[in-house]
């Protein structure tokens, strides 16, 4: 099953967006683009759709049905758990990455949804690599809840030199906020 764009998706697409919409159609035409964790592919689209080229573009996915999906839709695209099979010379100048970001519980462990038992715990391996993938003046957008130990995340990326920058957040039912941040 591949994850469908939910209100996370439109979030962070519309963050992606304004990003991109910032850019000249020359700077876009060798801008360089990751969408981590792309299911169903709503943000590499939306690159797309905003004027990156899609050979600029790379979906990535640990799901091998989304990635037949993706390339069907001739994304290029790569099964792959975070960066493994990524190229450790490519530099990207946007790394995107709507992660797994509830902690796991007895009701729903599936790693679409689930990223651990704090549900940080893949948002902190993926900032523990992306850095490396960083073109220099390169950006992350990444969306995590209020149920990620949000805190934990910030503190984990400032050890590792990154500057956060809130970029938007939501309120989601009654006991949950999605934010979406901006990391350099």
């Amino acid at each position: 099953m591949i994850y469908q764009p939910a209100e996370d998706s439109y979030l962070l697409k519309e963050q992606i967006k304004k990003l991109l919409n910032k850019l000249s159609k020359e700077e876009k035409q060798n801008f360089k683009v990751l969408d981590m964790g792309s299911g169903s592919g709503i943000q590499a689209f939306a690159c797309i759709s905003s004027g990156i080229p899609r050979k600029n573009i790379i979906a990535a996915d640990i799901n091998p049905e989304a990635i037949t999906e993706l390339k069907k839709q001739k994304i290029p695209a790569r099964k792959t758990n975070l960066f493994l099979h990524i190229n450790k010379s490519k530099k990207f100048n946007l790394i995107i990455f709507n992660a797994p970001y509830l902690p796991a519980n007895k009701y729903d462990k599936q790693p679409d949804t689930t990223a651990g038992k704090k549900g940080n715990e893949i948002i902190i391996k993926f900032l523990r690599k992306a850095k490396n993938y960083l073109a220099k003046e390169g950006n992350i957008m990444l969306l995590f809840s209020s149920l990620s130990k949000p805190q934990d995340i910030l503190d984990y990326a400032k050890k590792r030199e990154y500057k956060a920058e809130l970029l938007s957040e939501k309120n989601v039912g009654m006991m949950e906020k999605l934010f979406v941040y901006k990391f350099y």
